[in-house]
């Protein structure tokens, strides 16, 4: 399928900004690893946020190091999804708002990935989506893993805070590999299949992915986060796929 120039962005990348070896040639040799990934890649993912804070200063240096048309997406504090269980989280939620909001007008979706073994709890969920909201206006996404998170009820809450269920691979449940809730944006995490975080992606299956996030980006923006980091695979397909939708970054020469 060909690039259309009326769809909506496609921004693929990769979780964090480290760049194997073998695949150092596709980016400049100079600048911090960061500083060459924003100048291939649309967006990156930051992961690091969902183990510790950063400073506020971090956040602020490194939307600094990147072109205007960069996005950096978000991972909430594990702080908020796992330990508290999105349960009394205002004060944590402003912390880590307060802090990831230095990156401006780089700042992309927030990602709230949710614990396996968080059910649906229509009180809870309502009151830390309605928390958020008060606070971020900007997109959210969430990765939920646990089977009554794909119910008519979840849905429909999302839905009411704009809130876009993330299409997930490989799928921990059925019905994680289609992406759901808020509909003015898709946001699909490729973690590695058949084994996950380490498998490469056959071309068929990139190919296959290519065609839905064209054609799902004639009516939203689309995000595409390879992060399948454990054995390098992710650049190399981010790569592979942003060829596909036609957007390959001009190739940079090797040393």
């Amino acid at each position: 399928m060909s690039a259309d120039r009326t769809r909506h962005p496609i921004r693929v990348g990769v979780a964090g900004w480290g760049i194997p070896k073998l695949s150092a040639h596709a980016f400049p040799v100079d600048g911090s690893h960061l500083e060459r990934t924003a100048r291939v890649l649309p967006m990156t993912e930051v992961n690091s946020s969902f183990y510790r804070p950063h400073k506020p200063e971090t956040w602020a240096r490194w939307a600094a190091s990147t072109p205007p048309d960069f996005r950096f997406a978000v991972k909430i504090p594990k702080a908020i999804t796992h330990e508290a269980r999105l349960a009394g989280a205002g004060d944590a939620l402003d912390r880590f708002l307060g802090e990831a909001g230095r990156l401006g007008d780089r700042l992309g979706p927030l990602l709230v990935q949710l614990p396996p073994s968080l059910g649906f709890d229509p009180a809870v969920a309502d009151g830390f989506l309605a928390g958020l909201r008060v606070r971020f206006d900007g997109d959210v996404v969430c990765e939920p893993r646990h089977a009554g998170w794909f119910s008519a009820e979840a849905e429909g809450l999302l839905v009411t805070h704009r809130v876009a269920r993330v299409a997930a691979d490989p799928a921990p449940v059925e019905g994680a590999a289609e992406p759901g809730g808020w509909d003015g944006l898709r946001y699909w995490r490729m973690h590695g299949s058949p084994v996950m975080y380490r498998s490469a992606y056959e071309p068929a299956a990139l190919d296959g992915l290519a065609d839905r996030l064209l054609a799902e980006s004639l009516e939203r923006p689309v995000w595409c986060v390879f992060d399948n980091t454990a054995d390098f695979h992710a650049v190399d397909d981010a790569l592979a796929l942003l060829g596909r939708i036609g957007d390959a970054p001009a190739p940079v020469p090797p040393p």
